[in-house]
């Protein structure tokens, strides 16, 4: 028996819950037409074969109609969904981990010009200014609708075989009406005491009790302190949370702090890489004292360490690490193994959840197979014959390849020009606040120094050098540099600087600077912050009609929390024509897409962010030598099939090329890239 705290079994009313790890309610975005088919299925079959206790699926389900979802939710007011729950639980239940699900109506927090277009409801009068619709003001037919909502949709999850149900009380329609910042209603369920601004909530849980009876578990996902001036303090989350104890009706709380009506209040509540981890913990271990009631939490908590402190501490009963499991789905199993050392760190990227919040699906920015279960299975298998691979750059794309193909068990040497691994990311890694994304190299690197990978660093490879070890496979992940070329003039632009060297410190910012951000990604933003950091006055110049539409909702967040008291103006719509010398000045010409309209502007430096070229002359020097000639066959890279495309005879090796070192991309696509050209070498 162990007697690591995670791994001890925990007693939930009936259910014996096997360790204290469970991934939190998420909505990963994979459901088809509303329902959680096969992907939804192997996604989180996948965590409990390697021993999570309990998944919470589906955050925020919907139970109504008029709740349409915003980033394709499961669709629980629809019987069609039961036998699809049933296929997800029992598969689930197969390898011993607990099913439960989130249940919502998520009030203002949607839009009214999707599913039957319906009128979003809410206790409040005003819109939520993450998604900007206007709702109708509940009436009490609404209310009583809604109820019913809730009870059918418990039922439903009952009959397809969940153990329990959580309902959704931070930000949608239930929070709303026990918050007094969201609740304009008068009467029963007015704001005028915590009475009735709890009523709804309260009403909701005693028809799904009642509805799915006494041994069913249910729960509350909600918010215990909103921190926020007029709305709930920490002192009446606490008066609440015992209220919700002693009602009898509830058998868990899982307690979250903040609201998440804006990007900047979500990131609190969900805070990604460089803000602190756990920190809300401390305030879900005073709930837990306060009540007596079995609290789950999770913000934060990438690491077993953190983890472990949360429940030896007696903070937690359950501990959610739901990011973390997106990045190594296998975390119980490697803890069980003595294995900690092999775990994939989550580096707070936050790119699954910003994906999700611009209509996309979550996928982790260094494991490619999260969400890929049924065609990029977690597992590499080993090859059936043992080959020579030779990659060139050890960036993500080139260390990825790197370990896959030592994990097949191939013989691998990497070449590297730069002392260090890393490429891109060791650039990225510059800023305090990414410095966490520099663990996608090292977790790597470790992968590789254990499979006996043999690297080259200090060494600028050329074509001779790579002949001469007879390989049998070449893989180019070279990366790129910073292009500098104007949109479509195919002329350099004269006098600038990039992003990389005003990141790097090569370039130091000078006092009045323009970043011209054609690329709208991460280095743009990084580089107008060193320079506001350092005194400049910085204006962001883009040609698109928002800016840094790359960066997303929730990591634009701390670039503007750092940059709002800082002399820095953003302009959109405008594009760089030209930058000349005037005296010690540079004079830019600026103009528009949307009409002939230019004019000039002068500046001490000019700063351009417009992706990457290829660096890709070792491969073109390659080519001739190749049986492929470079060539890949898509539809085998797809499918991650054997290449078997034979352009010269009398070639000897494979050639391909992945990552940067094709076109500009990013890290996600770098690294899959890698994945699915190596797992079938």
């Amino acid at each position: 028996m162990s007697t690591d705290p995670l791994l001890q079994p925990y007693q939930l009313k009936h259910l014996t819950l096997k360790n204290r790890i469970m991934t939190t309610s998420h909505e990963p975005a994979y459901p088809e037409d509303g329902m959680p088919k096969e992907r939804y299925r192997a996604y989180h079959e996948e965590r409990a074969k390697a021993g999570v206790a309990m998944a919470m699926t589906a955050g925020s389900a919907a139970v109504s109609k008029d709740s349409p979802p915003v980033f394709n939710n499961v669709l629980v007011y629809k019987d069609e969904v039961v036998p699809w729950i049933r296929e997800l639980t029992d598969s689930c239940h197969e390898h011993g981990c607990a099913m439960m699900i989130q249940l919502t109506h998520l009030g203002r927090r949607t839009t009214w010009n999707k599913g039957d277009w319906l009128p979003s409801v809410s206790s409040s009068k005003h819109r939520e200014p993450a998604h900007r619709a206007f709702p109708k003001l509940i009436e009490d037919w609404d209310i009583e609708r809604i109820i019913t909502d809730f009870a059918d949709a418990a039922e439903r999850m009952k009959a397809g075989g969940m153990d329990g149900i959580e309902l959704q009380v931070y930000g949608h329609l239930l929070d709303q009406f026990w918050s007094p910042l969201t609740n304009d209603l008068v009467g029963p369920y007015g704001a005028d005491t915590l009475e009735n601004r709890m009523r709804f909530p309260m009403d909701v849980l005693a028809a799904v009790r009642k509805r799915v009876g006494d041994d069913f578990i249910v729960g509350f996902r909600y918010t215990a302190d909103e921190a926020q001036k007029g709305g709930i303090t920490a002192e009446e989350g606490i008066e609440i949370s015992k209220k919700l104890a002693a009602s009898g009706q509830l058998d868990f709380l899982n307690v979250i702090r903040g609201r998440i009506q804006t990007d900047p209040a979500m990131t609190d509540v969900i805070p990604v890489q460089g803000m602190k981890s756990a920190p809300h913990l401390d305030f879900a271990g005073e709930v837990r004292k306060a009540t007596g009631m079995p609290t789950f939490h999770a913000a934060r908590i990438p690491d077993v360490a953190t983890a472990r402190h949360a429940i030896a501490s007696g903070l937690l009963d359950m501990v959610g690490m739901t990011r973390a499991h997106m990045a190594d789905p296998h975390i119980v199993q490697k803890i069980m193994e003595g294995r900690e050392e092999d775990i994939r760190p989550c580096v707070g990227a936050t790119y699954c959840l910003d994906r999700i919040y611009q209509a996309g699906e979550a996928l982790c920015i260094h494991n490619p197979s999260t969400g890929r279960e049924l065609t990029m299975p977690h597992k590499i298998e080993p090859a059936k014959t043992r080959r020579k691979v030779v990659i060139v750059g050890a960036g993500p794309a080139g260390l990825e390849a790197a370990r896959v193909a030592a994990e097949r068990g191939h013989d691998v040497m990497v070449f590297e020009a730069q002392p260090d691994p890393g490429g891109q990311i060791r650039l990225t890694a510059q800023s305090p606040r990414r410095k966490e994304m520099i663990s996608i190299i090292d977790w790597r690197m470790a992968q590789c120094a254990a499979r006996d990978v043999d690297f080259r660093f200090n060494t600028w490879a050329e074509a001779e050098d790579v002949l001469a070890l007879e390989p049998d496979v070449v893989i180019v992940a070279t990366g790129g540099m910073p292009n500098t070329e104007l949109f479509e003039t195919g002329k350099e632009a004269d006098h600038v600087v990039t992003a990389w060297d005003i990141i790097s410190g090569d370039v130091k910012p000078a006092e009045n600077v323009l970043i011209y951000d054609e690329s709208g990604d991460h280095p743009g933003l990084q580089a107008a912050e060193v320079a506001a950091n350092a005194g400049s006055k910085v204006e962001v110049m883009t040609p698109d009609r928002v800016f840094a539409p790359d960066i997303m909702a929730m990591n634009l967040v701390p670039y503007m929390r750092s940059l709002q008291d800082k002399d820095v103006t953003f302009t959109v719509t405008r594009r760089l024509l030209g930058v000349e010398k005037s005296g010690n000045k540079l004079t830019a010409t600026i103009g528009t897409d949307y009409s002939d309209h230019t004019h000039q502007e002068d500046y001490d430096q000019v700063v351009v962010n417009y992706g990457t070229l290829p660096m890709d002359d070792i491969y073109y020097e390659l080519r001739p030598h190749s049986s492929n000639g470079g060539a890949l066959d898509q539809d085998a890279f797809i499918s991650c099939e054997p290449q078997a495309v034979v352009r010269n005879a009398n070639g000897k090796f494979q050639l391909f090329r992945i990552g940067d070192a094709v076109s500009a991309r990013n890290t996600h696509a770098a690294i899959y890239d890698a994945l699915r050209l190596t797992r079938a070498i």
